[in-house]
């Protein structure tokens, strides 16, 4: 096992963690005595928050040294994964087999299990977020003991235990359900006039089973990335000047000034489904961590209203944003997933890498937001209180308990989670 007192740091280098020791395991069992020693300790993944959440001053652990793993049961649908690796990783080995996921985060570099812990997603309407696929977990309790759970076999916790937090104990395998592969054709429109994507919002998100519309809130147009199934859609395109934008004829990148070639395949060009519902491609790192990341998710309801705000918006973001994004997530009843209870469309927002400049514009989105019953991602930047994020999410108070039974004594706690949980 490698354990180091070398600082750690998140991918965009705006948290440096006070971790005492970082520990690298590279078996279960130094993974489960590494546990039962410590006082306190927090897992790192491939480090995608922009806030504490994975901060500890005492050991912290990463979980990709661990044996890898990538299991199929093509009988049950399902592939059984160590948690430390990446997207990528795993989809590549799905794809080879004949198999894939229903649906794929922007980026293909986030680890399984610190994807799922947070709540990621990806974009459709009739696409639940990432940590809906997972149908088993195994994770590591605070006496190093471990503990699986099913959603067939736990059905009154497991609904509470996958997006964590990291709060239960330290996940080390998942099983995530999986289907036949498919393929996908991803066209993109430039200059889509806001006034069209707001009017017209479910035309523009039933466009293809995956759809994205970026825009900086202060120009008046969008950019709307469709990527649709060829099993379930066709590959075609709705028209040259769908929606009054223009279909582009050449590659896009969404932040200006960063290559195409990082981008997946798009001008329509059929591609296996792990090649195209990203929006980069893993052999390269979109923008070297050069950004900040705030997200907030609401009622699916509200997006006319939210889109009508953030315009208003506009001229004050635009000095720190780099590109803001809209995606819709299927409502799911995991507890603390962004889209618990409700169908939900999704705000994100790449800032410039500035805290002290982005702070009062994270501020003036939420403000803007908490009207229409704004939620904040669990991994990003935030400007909402403790109090405000446990009314945004109505199952907290049955996490807390749930919390307690697996880590009475808080081994798994840290400062950020003690104000969230109590």
């Amino acid at each position: 096992m490698l354990t180091t007192g070398t600082p750690a740091h998140n991918w965009a280098g705006n948290i440096t963690f006070g971790a005492a020791r970082v520990h690298r395991p590279a078996t279960l069992d130094e993974l489960r005595r590494t546990v039962a020693g410590a006082a306190h300790v927090r897992v790192l993944g491939t480090g995608h928050s922009f806030n504490r959440l994975a901060d500890t001053p005492d050991d912290l652990v990463r979980v990709d040294g661990l044996p890898k793993r990538i299991e199929l049961d093509p009988q049950a649908a399902a592939v059984t994964v160590s948690a430390g690796l990446r997207y990528a990783e795993v989809a590549a080995e799905l794809a080879a087999a004949g198999f894939a996921l229903a649906n794929l985060a922007s980026l293909p570099h986030i680890s399984v299990a610190g994807s799922v812990a947070t709540g990621t997603h990806g974009s459709g309407d009739a696409h639940q977020g990432l940590a809906s696929a997972v149908t088993g977990l195994e994770l590591v309790g605070p006496e190093g003991d471990l503990v699986h759970l099913t959603r067939a076999a736990d059905p009154g916790r497991f609904a509470g235990a996958v997006v964590s937090l990291g709060a239960l104990g330290v996940v080390t395998e998942l099983t995530l359900a999986v289907e036949p592969a498919y393929e996908v054709a991803q066209w993109v429109y430039l200059d889509v006039p806001l006034d069209a994507v707001a009017a017209g919002f479910d035309e523009v998100t039933g466009a293809a089973s995956s759809v994205s519309t970026f825009t900086d809130w202060h120009g008046g147009t969008a950019t709307v990335l469709l990527k649709r199934r060829l099993d379930r859609e066709g590959g075609g395109h709705p028209g040259a000047d769908w929606l009054g934008g223009r279909l582009a004829d050449a590659p896009w990148h969404p932040i200006a000034g960063m290559p195409a070639e990082f981008c997946t395949g798009q001008l329509g060009v059929p591609g296996p489904w792990h090649e195209r519902l990203p929006h980069f491609r893993p052999e390269f790192t979109p923008s070297r961590g050069e950004e900040l990341q705030s997200e907030v998710f609401l009622p699916r309801r509200a997006a006319g209203e939210a889109i009508a705000a953030l315009r208003g918006l506009g001229g004050a973001l635009a000095p720190v944003l780099q590109v803001s994004e809209v995606r819709t997530i299927a409502a799911d009843e995991l507890w603390l997933s962004p889209a618990q209870g409700r169908d939900s469309v999704a705000f994100h927002f790449t800032w410039v890498k500035d805290a002290e400049a982005v702070a009062p514009a994270v501020a003036a989105v939420e403000r803007a937001l908490l009207p229409y019953g704004a939620r904040p991602h669990w991994g990003k930047l935030t400007s909402l209180s403790a109090e405000a994020i446990g009314a945004a999410y109505e199952r907290l108070p049955d996490f807390r308990r749930l919390a307690l039974v697996h880590d009475p004594a808080g081994r798994f706690r840290n400062a950020h989670l003690d104000e969230l949980l109590g």
